[in-house]
């Protein structure tokens, strides 16, 4: 096996480019993957165009990626449920195990968590990475790579749909038709919900919601959001709402349009982290408000939703670039959000 490995590296904002280094070593509870395609999440343009979220701030070289997928090439002497040539999802965060998320199997909020290109621990675009062998999902012989490495944006949308207690029945509104929207969308199409509307002001992303499965979808740009709902639900609102746009006006649209008694989750990130809400109107219809960070539990359920072809997660991507342009591809994904809707990096 070769020694070493390319690793794309952010070198500043804005500023792409390329490092030699080892070839990790797997431990005894590790196994090493080839990584084959991993996905560019908002995260990632987010830190390439900031240098940071909040308080997790980028030091270069920092390497970004935390959507991978690829073949285990070596595994450590305890890993018993893997072998050489396994396709494999990756779960990116590692959880302490001890502390009280933990142990309440809510490991998604361990304090201690050490997750993929979050600062400071480096991602995966990368040829190599050694990683934690229960935290390596075998994929069917169905599922491809390239869909193992989306299994991870789409754990979040399930993790969306389940905090809204999706089932059939029910009807929904996903704001934002992202990646994460349209998962989001697909998940709560997965667990039963017929009706989902998907609300944004890019036709490119509402074209493809409708290609994926959206019952109706309305252009914000051209239609009024409230209307349009109201029309038709016959003015009696939805059961679910998924926020995943991070706006204020698309999260005040969430209370507006929520039945009473509805369920809203909250997914996308306001640039400010400060919105102003109708909160006296969300108490008025009573409405349960959740939250998304990361998710739990989720990679089996989503794997074999995409195994029982439930979710097409091939139609999400739009573009995939090779490592070798990674400079392009950051720079398309986040100056060309009105034409690409996921972009993947192609490692090998």
């Amino acid at each position: 096996m070769q020694k070493k490995m390319k690793v794309a590296v952010m070198n500043g904002v804005g500023q792409m480019g390329f490092e030699e280094r080892d070839v990790p070593t797997p431990l005894d509870h590790e196994v090493l993957v080839k990584l084959e395609y991993v996905g560019i999440c908002g995260s990632d343009m987010h830190y390439y165009e900031q240098g940071r979220i909040g308080n997790y701030v980028v030091e270069p070289p920092f390497v970004l990626g935390h959507e991978p997928g690829g073949t285990v090439v070596a595994v450590g002497a305890e890993v018993t449920h893997l072998k050489v040539g396994d396709h494999v999802a990756l779960e990116p965060g590692k959880t302490c195990g001890q502390c009280e998320f933990c142990r309440e199997g809510r490991y998604n909020l361990c304090p201690e968590v050490i997750f993929f290109a979050t600062p400071p621990v480096d991602g995966v675009f990368q040829e190599y990475v050694a990683h934690q062998a229960d935290l390596c999902f075998k994929l069917p012989d169905t599922v491809s790579t390239l869909e193992g490495a989306l299994i991870e944006p789409l754990a979040v949308g399930f993790h969306a749909a389940n905090q809204a207690s999706a089932a059939i029945g029910k009807t929904a509104v996903v704001f934002g038709s992202g990646c994460i929207g349209l998962v989001s969308m697909m998940a709560l199409k997965a667990e039963g919900v017929d009706t989902v509307f998907v609300v944004d002001v890019m036709q490119k992303r509402l074209e493809k919601a409708l290609e994926l499965g959206a019952t109706v979808v309305i252009n914000a740009a051209e239609q009024n959001v409230l209307e349009e709902i109201a029309k038709l639900t016959g003015g009696i609102g939805v059961d679910i709402v998924i926020e995943t746009a991070g706006t204020e006006i698309t999260g005040q649209q969430s209370i507006q349009v929520a039945k009473k008694g509805a369920n809203v989750v909250f997914v996308g990130y306001t640039a400010s982290g400060m919105v102003n809400m109708p909160m006296s109107l969300a108490m008025d219809k009573e409405v349960t408000i959740k939250t998304v960070f990361r998710y739990r539990h989720i990679y089996p359920m989503a794997i074999e939703a995409v195994a029982a072809g439930k979710i097409n997660l091939k139609g999400i991507v739009t573009d995939i670039f090779a490592l070798d342009d990674i400079q392009k591809a950051m720079d398309n994904s986040v100056n060309d959000k009105a034409n690409i809707v996921k972009s993947v990096v192609k490692i090998g």
